[in-house]
């Protein structure tokens, strides 16, 4: 299945993609995407439902994050061997973790706004995941069952924040609109195999990332049960893996968005986003 969030900021409701395309109100069926709706037993219940049955969302709704906002927004950094020698950073030995704060969730088509003093607004592609059961100290084996889905995210960063000025990346990684997420949520049972998803990334037109998931160094059944040892991850907690090469700091020189910027954001079979770069906003 894909599910999506939809409607204005605040007031998302949540909806599957049908046959046609078409979005289809689910909210008959599960309040929202989040927590306990995510888990085997709701998405089950959806899947259970005729989607010509449901009503059809207003044409041309806004999409909302695919996810509401979660408890625990975890990310993985350097997490792909060519991206990490773009950055000159060795290979990691373990996951590199840090948290984005679950409030700079968007939708996947919002504006991204530059925050007060940022220098170095960058991209990144990431395939990310929503756990969907609870997870505390999962087996590598067992850990799949834990996740309810996959979408995109585009892992917002600004590089003087994160790097230069002290402390943890968190910095550069938790501000307003940082983290779009979406178009879709795709249920497990769809997407099977993550191990070899293209993954791309146009800034006003031009493809300046161009990788895939192949060359991600910790796959996700060990990034769940990594995680687990460390944190109970809960339903609707969020987890995005890393990015392929290409982000602006490994351009020489390094480039960076600016206001008017527009990021088209793509992996296969999650679909597509596109965000337009704002100066800070009040």
């Amino acid at each position: 299945m894909k599910l999506v969030r939809f409607g204005e900021k605040g007031q998302e409701k949540p909806g599957l993609i049908d046959s046609t395309g078409k979005v289809r109100d689910l909210t008959s069926v599960i309040p929202d995407l989040a927590g306990e709706a995510l888990s085997p037993a709701s998405l089950n219940k959806i899947a259970a439902v005729d989607p010509a049955s449901l009503p059809l969302a207003p044409e041309g709704a806004r999409l909302g994050s695919c996810v509401a906002r979660p408890g625990n927004f975890v990310a993985v950094g350097l997490n792909f061997a060519d991206h990490a020698a773009e950055t000159n950073n060795p290979i990691p030995e373990e996951p590199v973790l840090f948290n984005k704060a679950p409030n700079c969730v968007v939708g996947p088509d919002d504006d991204v706004m530059i925050p007060k003093g940022s220098l170095k607004l960058d991209w990144e592609v990431e395939l990310a995941f929503v756990i969907g059961t609870r997870a505390r100290y999962v087996e590598e084996k067992d850990a799949l069952a834990h996740v309810a889905g996959y979408f995109i995210c585009n892992d917002v960063s600004e590089r003087h924040f994160q790097i230069e000025r002290a402390g943890q990346w968190a910095k550069g990684k938790g501000c307003e609109t940082f983290g779009p997420l979406g178009p879709w949520l795709v249920t497990t049972d769809e997407l099977t195999d993550t191990s070899d998803l293209a993954m791309w990334l146009e800034v006003n037109g031009e493809k300046v990332q161009n990788g895939s998931t192949k060359t991600m160094i910790f796959r996700i059944p060990f990034l769940v049960h990594y995680i687990s040892q460390f944190m109970v991850l809960e339903p609707g907690d969020v987890i995005t893996t890393g990015t392929p090469p290409g982000v602006g700091l490994g351009f020489k020189p390094p480039r960076f968005l600016k206001a008017g910027d527009v990021m088209r954001v793509g992996i296969a079979g999650l679909g597509v986003q596109q965000q337009t770069v704002v100066p800070f906003q009040l």
